[in-house]
């Protein structure tokens, strides 16, 4: 039995995640899949300067107060940035990071600045509501963007996307024990679309060599569910 932090990406809530936590739950593992600060069922509680850190703090403080160890950090997209900060802050509680389709930043990278291409357009997306500027409303960012094409699918995804915090966008990633961070194992789980973009060679030399990919939309937990499930079981049994 493991314990999973399912961390979702921008635009998203734990929600998105719901297919893949019931297959692990049945598998007899812990799972977590909260909404970070402003996102999902906690849109409302959204505040002026709330940005990156406030994510990473959301995850950090369930790790310690529900007093967890050797949890396996999952981040999706926009989560990558998340989870990266966590295992930088809350090194001694995590066990294992797996980056899903995501962002895999170097210390003082924003997302704005780690993935420029996809993230800059957005900029002009924006809205200030209740002091917040926000990006990326479900207008702009319908289900289809993010690889979504099943209709039941897209039905359930489009009730639920959301406008994104431009902070969490552009703060840059502090990270203040690196080496540490960097020695916890880590793994990717990759669509074989984004792999262009990406320094393959380094991920495999990184994780030994635990790279997987699969021909699916970014958002390959609601695609994909089965699969995505299975290669979260296959890292849980790396930490027995």
């Amino acid at each position: 039995m493991a314990t999973f932090m399912l961390v979702h990406g921008g635009h998203h809530g734990g929600w998105c995640y719901k297919k893949v936590a019931r297959l692990l739950q049945a598998s007899g593992h812990v799972v977590y899949a909260p909404s970070m600060t402003g996102m999902g069922e906690r849109e409302h509680l959204r505040f002026v300067g709330m940005n990156l850190d406030t994510h990473i703090t959301d995850i950090v403080r369930i790790l310690e107060v529900d007093d967890l160890s050797d949890v396996i950090l999952v981040g999706h997209s926009y989560g990558g940035m998340i989870i990266t900060g966590v295992a930088d802050r809350a090194t001694d509680r995590v066990g294992h990071r797996v980056y899903l389709d995501a962002a895999y930043p170097e210390n003082g990278e924003s997302l704005l600045v780690h993935a420029g291409a996809s993230i800059e357009p957005l900029r002009q997306t924006m809205r200030v509501i209740d002091g917040v500027e926000l990006v990326g409303f479900p207008e702009q960012l319908p289900p289809h963007f993010f690889g979504i094409t099943d209709p039941q699918d897209a039905t359930f995804t489009s009730a639920r996307l959301g406008p994104q915090p431009w902070a969490t966008y552009t703060q840059p990633l502090v990270l203040t024990n690196e080496a540490a961070m960097r020695a916890i194992p880590e793994s990717h789980i990759i669509c074989s679309v984004t792999a262009v973009g990406r320094d393959m060679d380094l991920l495999r030399q990184r994780s030994d060599g635990r790279v997987w990919d699969i021909d699916t939309g970014h958002d390959l937990m609601i695609t994909q569910p089965d699969w995505t499930a299975a290669r979260l079981e296959d890292v849980a049994a790396t930490m027995q």
